[in-house]
């Protein structure tokens, strides 16, 4: 691979930058795989089990090693096909690139102590760092937006088989959060950026790159964050990302958020074997953190964790008060769903959601400010007194355990995953929840003679096998 020299040249006296082993390791072309575990979903210790699973269903001898920045995050040492793998269908796990799962890391350090937090992933498709934060425990509400119709989908279909059911998905511009001011207690930038942290994987990005390209990103990213960060209360927690190298979207913009933002960065404790560089922008001194291919096992990233100084006047928010199940309608629905008490039931339509009641208020808020695509957990429809289930339900961490199952070989969880119907070898008729090793994958609905398949179509598999 042929870096455009003035790429490299731009990159001269930025911190860690060595030019020679920065070139072997992109000449090299080696690529990382890594995924991180659901812990919502995961009952055994590691990865193991996970990986025997890909040995014995593919018949690959892979090995996996721990990312040391991320409690669930393991490399693996070869890429196996995870379109085949029923556990990636059942959202037990997401494969998402080592540096950036960094971000975990920084917010358990920044927020230790405090609870019961709301979120905003601004930027999330396609949902790898809204499932991170998902996994934080003491995350209560999450709000994962993305402005770019086309891109919702594939967010959607992540966020709900991860499972986690605090998640609200928008799609709003980011000056529409100005609706909420001192909202949020946390807010992830992922910042649309030039894209030169994925040169190794990524040709196309190679291709595009130019001086031209880092300014009207800088710029892109500059008016963002001027857009939303109203939403940010003070004392709040900003975390900024790219994955570019570039000083004009990195360091320069923490300068530029310090200045004109009144914020302060926070720093990260960081062991020094992990290879990870510390930055201090020129004329604020703000901290940074740089990931080098050549240093650390992963792609190009760069994160700055700010916390918001200046106060923000919460003002008052509008409130539109979601309209709750009969009594009648909560008893059926409570019977789909464990620990019902701590959850509210919701009509929309013919529909019902699931909402922890923890978080119902702030529903109420973004219900009437902001463009909801995904809200709770959808159950189903409730039809002659009975309720039809939904795909989300399935998928949910938060299903009764009593309800009926039926558990599939894996040959049979791949045609399941390609929304062939099938006849269950069961006696049992009616909606039947479909597992692959303790693991939900959705609903059939069993009747004498047949049984339909209710895995939503966009979402099947549709590629041949390669083994």
């Amino acid at each position: 691979m042929v870096l455009p020299h003035s790429f490299l040249q731009s990159l001269e006296g930025v911190p860690g930058f060595d030019r020679m082993a920065f070139e072997d390791v992109h000449t090299a072309g080696r690529q990382v795989t890594s995924l991180r575990i659901n812990p919502a979903k995961w009952n055994y210790p590691g990865a193991k089990k996970l990986i025997d699973g890909f040995r014995q269903n593919q018949g690959r001898e892979i090995k996996e090693s721990p990312i040391p920045w991320c409690a669930n995050g393991y490399y693996l040492d070869e890429r196996p096909s995870f379109t085949f793998d029923p556990f990636l269908h059942a959202g037990v796990y997401y494969v998402q690139e080592a540096s950036s799962m960094f971000i975990g890391y920084a917010l358990e350090k920044a927020c230790k102590g405090k609870s019961s937090l709301r979120a905003l992933d601004l930027c999330a498709a396609p949902g790898g760092k809204t499932t991170l934060l998902a996994s934080i425990e003491n995350i209560s509400l999450l709000v994962s937006n993305e402005i770019i119709r086309s891109r919702v989908p594939a967010l959607y279909e992540n966020v709900v088989k991860w499972g986690s059911p605090n998640v609200l998905i928008t799609q709003d511009d980011p000056r529409d959060f100005q609706r909420l001011p001192g909202f949020f207690d946390i807010m992830l930038v992922d910042a649309p950026c030039s894209g030169s942290g994925l040169f190794r994987r990524d040709q196309d990005a190679v291709k595009e790159w130019s001086p031209q390209n880092v300014t009207i990103c800088s710029q892109r990213q500059q008016r963002i964050l001027a857009d939303a960060l109203p939403a940010l209360r003070e004392d709040g927690l900003l975390i900024y990302s790219t994955c570019s190298y570039s000083r004009e979207e990195d360091e320069k913009i923490l300068d530029w958020l310090v200045d004109s933002f009144d914020m302060e960065t926070v720093q990260i404790d960081i062991p020094v074997e992990w290879g990870i560089i510390e930055t201090a922008s020129e004329a604020k001194q703000a901290f940074g953190y740089r990931f080098y291919p050549d240093k650390i096992k992963g792609e190009g990233f760069f994160m700055a964790c700010l916390r918001k100084k200046k106060e923000t006047d919460a003002g008052t928010w509008k409130i539109l008060k979601p309209d709750m199940a009969s009594a009648a309608e909560q008893k059926l629905l409570a019977e789909w769903i464990k620990n019902a008490d701590g959850f509210a039931f919701i009509r929309r339509n013919e529909e019902y959601m699931a909402m922890p009641t923890g978080i119902l208020e702030d529903f109420a808020v973004i219900s009437a400010n902001l463009s909801l695509r995904k809200s709770g957990t959808r159950i189903g429809k409730l039809i002659r007194g009975k309720l039809n289930p939904d795909h989300e339900l399935a998928m949910s961490t938060m299903h009764n355990q009593e309800i009926q199952t039926h558990t599939l070989d894996y040959d049979d969880a791949i045609r399941f995953l390609k929304k062939e119907n099938s006849i269950p070898r069961s006696a049992q008729q009616g909606w039947l929840l479909i597992e692959y090793e303790k693991q939900s994958l959705g609903f059939i609905k069993s009747m004498p003679g047949r049984a339909n398949n209710y895995y939503p179509a966009d979402w099947r598999i549709r590629a041949e096998s390669p083994f």
